[in-house]
């Protein structure tokens, strides 16, 4: 396993055109890249196109980075590789149904649910296609399209353009607090021993100011001070 030194200096060289230090980048964090992707596996793409979405994100991931960003270079990369994947899903993945079939689809069910209301029995492709004047090809064709998938990203039926498919999913699978607690338990481990520790008490212990000023024999001031300081730097840090 690379140290992040090593991996800093591999960075640095990619960024500078060396093919050898960005092919070695990518076979170090082929697992990451591979634990990343299988969050998205099932949802209309092949495991390979998923993989090579993810090693595109990797790439951008070396050449946006920066040392400077104060965070590992594998908790940069996984929102960026998230992104990429994300990215196409939205813009390229999905098959496009055109509103006219989708509505003639609809037009077919209401014609389909008052025939049998009728004559007891479901009408056939051939009357159907006689009730809406077009070919036997286009019914198939729109009753086809129900089983269609559709982008996570397009508007729901019946809305405004507001609300997207992917609002009415719940899969934890696209929980994007993953990438904030990634890079979020990353900066706090990098802080300096007090500050980690008071955070650590303030708001995962949910300890009270005075009682953790006890704790550290200064005063509740101090403990107020030290942590807005500490949260005005994650904040900007995680923005």
């Amino acid at each position: 396993m690379l140290s992040q030194e090593e991996i800093f200096s591999l960075v640095r060289r990619a960024q500078n055109g060396e093919e050898d230090a960005k092919t070695i980048l990518v076979e170090e964090n082929t697992p990451l890249i591979k634990s990343v992707i299988r969050r998205y596996l099932g949802k209309g793409l092949e495991y390979d196109d998923l993989y090579q979405l993810g090693c595109l994100g990797f790439v951008k991931a070396i050449r946006n980075f920066k040392e400077d960003f104060n965070v590992k270079f594998s908790t940069y990369v996984v929102p960026m590789v998230m992104g990429e994947i994300k990215r196409f899903m939205r813009d390229d993945g999905a098959i496009k149904v055109s509103r006219a079939i989708k509505t003639l689809n609809i037009k077919i069910n209401r014609f389909i649910d008052a025939f049998y209301e009728e004559h007891k029995e479901k009408p056939t492709i051939s009357e159907i296609a006689k009730e809406f004047k077009v070919e036997e090809e286009d019914i198939v064709l729109a009753m086809d399209s129900a089983k269609m998938p559709i982008s996570l990203y397009a508007p729901l039926e019946g809305e405004d353009g507001s609300l997207l498919v992917i609002d009415r999913v719940e899969n934890e699978n696209f929980d994007n607090s993953f990438m904030d607690n990634m890079a979020l338990k990353e900066i706090i481990n990098s802080l300096p021993e007090r500050e980690r520790k008071i955070i650590y008490l303030r708001y995962f212990l949910d300890k009270t100011q005075s009682e953790v000023a006890e704790k550290f024999k200064i005063s509740q001031v101090q403990v107020s001070r030290i942590e807005n300081k500490v949260l005005c730097d994650l904040k900007k840090k995680l923005s």
